[in-house]
């Protein structure tokens, strides 16, 4: 018999938003055989391995998110990685019906909606005083209504009368104030509050709500437009206790466990995954205030290159 590693070793992934090239079960490959999905933001980043992760146990899924191209590519890829059906739709969290709409589509193709995963948001890096009323309202849009929006509908569309599991998305930035992301924190401080309140309400009607709290996790468009590469330059990862960035196959193991039988007695409560970083990274508001002046530079730069237009000599 092989000796055990030492020390848990993360699990297989891809940066890209493809399928994993082969997965080791570490729960039975049966844990959601029969149960159906809809997962917001499903069609990239963690929501996509989060479709994948589930598929790979039984489940199939409903992937939404605004742009239909990418989220039908999504669900090609996941229904050739997987053999589980896989529904792409369209929808903006943000607009009600457009919910409603695809959440009757999904329950006229699979007939039961088992588990709501609200992993749609936004966010960028700025200032608080730089921050204009509208984009902090379109976080706050996203964010916080989209989840609300997405949990009251599927609420009164099946789990009132059938039960059901709401995992939400979450972060660490609320947890001590985090510079330059002001508008995400609040969204989220405010998801983590709904999430306790609507356990506590929806628990007679059988349904459980949780949140999840990735850290900085590779291979996501949330990392790269938080300026990832410039934190591994700075040396950002060792000061992380486990001395690394999470990757999006953990953080779906952790959304697996959630939704779940093995976790039917857990309710109104934040799984944090971020390999310790919120207790330990650094917060230089000087640093990251220089960061961001290079990354609005470099905006601005771009927008102008695009606004000239192409070299007509």
């Amino acid at each position: 018999m092989s000796a055990l590693p030492t020390t848990d070793q993360p699990p297989e992934d891809v940066d890209s938003d493809d399928c994993l090239l082969s997965y080791n079960y570490l729960y039975s490959p049966t844990l959601l055989q029969g149960r159906v999905a809809f997962i917001t933001g499903g069609g990239s980043g963690i929501g996509f391995r989060i479709a994948e992760i589930f598929m790979r146990h039984g489940c199939n899924t409903v992937i939404v998110s605004r742009n239909l191209q990418r989220v039908t590519e999504a669900a090609e890829k996941l229904r050739a990685a997987t053999g589980r059906h896989c529904l792409a739709l369209s929808a903006d969290v943000r607009n009600p019906q457009t919910l409603s709409d695809t959440v009757a589509e999904a329950l006229k193709t699979f007939s039961r909606i088992d588990i709501l995963v609200n992993n749609a948001a936004g966010n960028f890096l700025c200032p608080a005083s730089s921050l204009s009323f509208n984009a902090y309202k379109s976080v706050m849009d996203i964010d916080t209504m989209g989840t609300f929006n997405a949990s009251k509908i599927l609420f009164e569309s099946y789990f009132r009368d059938h039960g059901g599991v709401i995992l939400n998305i979450t972060a660490t930035l609320s947890y001590r104030g985090n510079v330059l992301q002001m508008h995400a924190g609040s969204a989220k401080a405010a998801i983590d509050a709904m999430t306790k309140h609507l356990a506590v309400e929806w628990g007679p009607s059988k349904v459980r709500v949780n949140s999840l709290a990735p850290g900085p996790i590779a291979g996501t468009e949330g990392l790269r437009r938080l300026r990832g590469d410039a934190a591994e330059a700075m040396g950002f990862w060792n000061t992380i206790p486990l001395q690394r960035p999470g990757n999006k196959t953990e953080i779906a193991h952790g959304a697996l466990f959630l939704v779940s039988p093995l976790a039917s007695y857990v309710t109104g409560t934040t799984l944090v995954m971020d390999g310790g970083s919120w207790m330990t990274s650094p917060n230089h508001l000087a640093t990251m205030l220089d960061l961001w002046s290079e990354m609005r530079k470099a905006n601005e730069a771009t927008a102008a290159t695009d606004q000239a237009g192409p070299d007509r000599h």
